[in-house]
């Protein structure tokens, strides 16, 4: 009784594991009742032997191309989506006269790079919430690899309040260098999180 009940929560275990590749229905656990009982020469008695292989390879669609001004277009809407109702209303004016016609050239600039290259770009399609500082991603559509990284950190400095730094990132770096657009003062008072 206690040995069938160890069998069914090992079926279930592995079927919730494995995402569902191998249900309960899967012929591996045929094969496991057949064998319970037979010994294989050159095991221990209490040892079994099992073999699975999967084959699976999963293809990823790839992202649709946007041309130079959807991607400029996404980036400033992702950029107000990221600011939400809060932190948009009071910093827009600013953002729009100083940080973004530089995030504009950056990407137009890496556009034409890219268009040399015969490479397609994609924009992400969320910005990050919380704390947290993805603003937008620009990537090849074709291999999904992130080539810039746009990016918004909140600083607190003493005695001058909060400031939003905005910065962006690059591949051939491998994202390490924060190549910085510009700041934009915030308010001695803390503010909200991103998104709200």
């Amino acid at each position: 009784m206690m040995k069938k009940w160890l069998q069914q929560l090992m079926i279930i275990s592995v079927a919730f594991v494995t995402l569902g590749v191998i249900s309960p229905s899967h012929e591996i656990w045929d094969s496991l009742h057949e064998k319970e009982n037979i010994k294989q020469p050159g095991l221990p008695e209490s040892g079994s032997a099992y073999s699975v292989s999967f084959e699976t390879t999963f293809e990823r669609d790839p992202l649709p191309a946007a041309s130079e001004d959807e991607l400029i277009s996404g980036a400033r809407k992702l950029a107000y989506t990221k600011f939400g109702t809060k932190i948009g209303p009071a910093i827009g004016d600013e953002f729009d006269t100083v940080i973004f016609p530089e995030m504009e050239r950056v990407i137009r600039d890496t556009f034409g790079e890219q268009f040399q290259m015969d490479r397609k770009l994609a924009i992400s399609e969320r910005p990050s919430g919380g704390h947290a500082e993805k603003i937008f991603n620009i990537k090849d559509a074709e291999t999904d690899k992130n080539l810039l990284l746009f990016h918004v950190r909140t600083e607190k400095r003493p005695q001058d309040g909060y400031f939003f730094n905005f910065h962006y990132h690059v591949a051939a770096d491998d994202y390490e260098t924060h190549h910085t657009i510009g700041e934009v003062y915030w308010s001695k008072n803390t503010p909200p999180k991103w998104l709200s």
